[in-house]
């Protein structure tokens, strides 16, 4: 199974909305509720952060036949200025609006990074991709 979601940014209305979707579908695909956890989490911060510091971008994911489940997160700019930075606990670069809706705190990267099996992140001027994996 494949699907795919677009993000717009700064659409703090619907931020979260296909992070729900995901969980949903996988909750009913009856993926391991340990495992759906972790990708609840990663997949939220990850979508919030397309709102946030993108230009808007996609979601993809993918549940393989064995259960292995990939999210793909590609946005069109402006890309991390540094990434080793921005995985940093606590590091945010969050405009002052998205601060008002209560994000900012600089935990995002290092939660997605820490519920994934696997971590994968490219950015630059163009974009920044993250590939995630779990099982």
């Amino acid at each position: 199974m494949k699907k795919t979601y677009t993000i717009l940014k700064d659409n703090y209305e619907d931020a979260g909305q296909a992070s729900r979707d995901i969980k949903m579908t996988l909750k009913m695909l009856g993926i391991n509720p340990k495992v759906l956890k972790r990708i609840s989490i990663a997949c939220y911060e990850a979508e919030i952060n397309l709102v946030i510091h993108s230009n808007g971008g996609t979601i993809t994911f993918e549940v393989n036949d064995d259960g292995k489940v990939k999210l793909a997160f590609d946005d069109t700019g402006p890309g991390i200025e540094n990434i080793e930075l921005a995985l940093k606990p606590g590091y945010s670069t969050a405009s002052k609006k998205a601060r008002e809706f209560g994000f900012g705190a600089g935990m995002g990267l290092d939660n997605m990074k820490s519920c994934a099996s696997t971590f994968d992140i490219q950015s630059s001027k163009d974009g920044t991709h993250l590939r995630m994996t779990f099982e």
